[in-house]
């Protein structure tokens, strides 16, 4: 009988000893997994945009646009496009972080992409949801028409034109 005992005492410590716990897995210290992007592709600037909405992270909000950024976009009430630099943008999408419960924006297709290393123009589809209040969402979906630029190759792609093309 003690002989059984110890067995299944080696046993169970071998078992104990070799597995992972499922409710505590180890972190992935890669590196590859970050969710936020260098920004070195065009890609990761949409990627940067979307973490910034999900998280209401306005210094990485802040990081996707040039300091000469120009909002643009058409009040269909007046029937004329208003615009803003980026110190209104920022104070803007301050606000709206700020006064949502949650903010969500889904990319869609890229109808546009034409430029060279340095400045591109990127169309693309979006879906943004904003929930203010389980009674009040606010649903949009359009286009943003965007001119990206860096000063050179090695640097970060960011935003230096943006016009907001949503119904």
């Amino acid at each position: 009988m003690r002989k059984y005992f110890i067995v299944i005492l080696f046993f169970a410590l071998g078992v104990l000893t070799s597995c992972e716990n499922i409710f505590s897995p180890s972190l992935d210290e890669s590196g590859s997994s970050s969710i936020i992007s260098d920004q070195m592709t065009v890609d990761g600037v949409f990627t940067n945009f979307k973490y910034a909405y999900t998280f209401k992270d306005t210094s990485v909000y802040s990081g996707l646009m040039t300091e000469d950024f120009l909002f643009i976009y058409k009040d269909w009430e007046l029937g004329y496009d208003i615009s803003w630099d980026k110190p209104t943008e920022m104070r803007t999408t301050s606000r709206l972080f700020q006064n949502s419960q949650k903010t969500d924006i889904i990319w869609n297709n890229i109808t546009v992409y034409m430029g060279d290393s340095l400045n591109v123009n990127v169309k693309r589809g979006f879906n943004l949801t904003v929930t203010f209040n389980p009674s009040n969402v606010v649903r949009l979906f359009g286009f943003a028409d965007m001119n990206l630029s860096r000063p050179d190759i090695n640097s970060p792609w960011r935003i230096k034109k943006w016009r907001d093309e949503s119904f």
